[in-house]
């Protein structure tokens, strides 16, 4: 039976809109069904290994903007002003409170503000303010829950600072759950053990994400997507043995320097390994 490999450069993971749009230039028109997608990215790791796993291994991503609104006035007169950097600040600080309290602890989430922008001027206080949100999950049922506890929040804040209006909500980006086909993830992980020896291992699940499942999710077939460890062996050993794994730079760091060796020939071996693993 003729199999084929189709090789792909994915475009714009970090917005979350560069498998869709490879799927909406007609993709799956022009390429004959696949069996199985594969799938790799450079993380935080002891250079050389690589990391697989059955199941869930990233998150679900959601991006939200919410605009809170207030009433403009000069810093010497505040008690004419509706406060929006008050009320936002006591949004952002409440937010921090739906993982905590309402999340089981049972469950994984993470709730990030990565932006909070209001005026530039130090005297001046605005009309309005910016909170840019990130949520990360592992549970649809979950997702909804902090996606809806997030407007419940900001609706109550609003209310109480006596917000000029309602605030506004806009989709910045979403990744779906990344969630690898247990027979696949298993063919893969048994084609690396005898080329990586120890070096290859089960990982747990990451909170990043990632849009490669939207390739398996549109033609409906199995992927496994799996990590490869970038980190200087030294400095990864080095930090386990200190305890201070969190201060190696991770990715989208201006600091996160994968090293080139042995880092691109594993990524080479793993992906050619894997991809054989189905043609044989």
């Amino acid at each position: 039976m003729e199999r084929n490999i189709n090789g792909c450069f994915q475009p714009g993971e970090e917005v979350g809109r560069g498998a869709q749009s490879m799927i909406d230039a007609g993709m799956m028109d022009r390429f004959p069904k696949l069996e199985v997608i594969l799938g790799q990215h450079v993380m935080v790791g002891e250079a050389g290994t690589v990391g697989y796993r059955s199941g869930a291994i990233l998150s679900a991503g959601n991006s939200i903007q919410v605009q809170l609104f207030g009433k403009d006035a000069h810093g010497s007169y505040p008690q004419t002003s509706i406060d929006p950097v008050i009320m936002t600040a006591a949004t952002a600080m409440r937010l921090q409170t739906i993982v905590s309290r309402e999340v089981a602890p049972t469950e994984t989430a993470v709730l990030t503000i990565g932006a909070l922008q209001a005026a530039t001027k130090e005297n001046i206080i605005p009309d309005h303010a910016v909170l840019k949100l990130n949520v990360r999950t592992f549970n649809d049922g979950v997702k909804d829950h902090i996606l809806s506890a997030i407007k419940r929040i900001c609706n109550a804040e609003s209310v109480a600072s006596n917000a000029s209006k309602e605030q506004e909500y806009t989709d910045l980006d979403s990744y779906p759950l990344t969630e690898n086909d247990a027979i696949d993830t298993e063919k893969v992980a048994a084609a690396f053990h005898p080329v990586f020896g120890d070096k290859a291992h089960e990982t747990g699940p990451a909170s990043a994400s990632e849009d490669f499942s939207i390739f398996g999710r549109s033609w409906k077939v199995p992927y496994v997507f799996w990590f490869v460890g970038g980190t200087d062996p030294k400095t990864y050993l080095d930090a386990i043995k200190n305890n201070e794994l969190n201060s190696i730079p991770s990715n989208h760091s201006p600091k996160f320097a994968p090293v080139i060796n042995p880092n691109l020939k594993t990524g080479l071996q793993a992906m050619m390994t894997a991809a054989a693993a189905f043609l044989n």
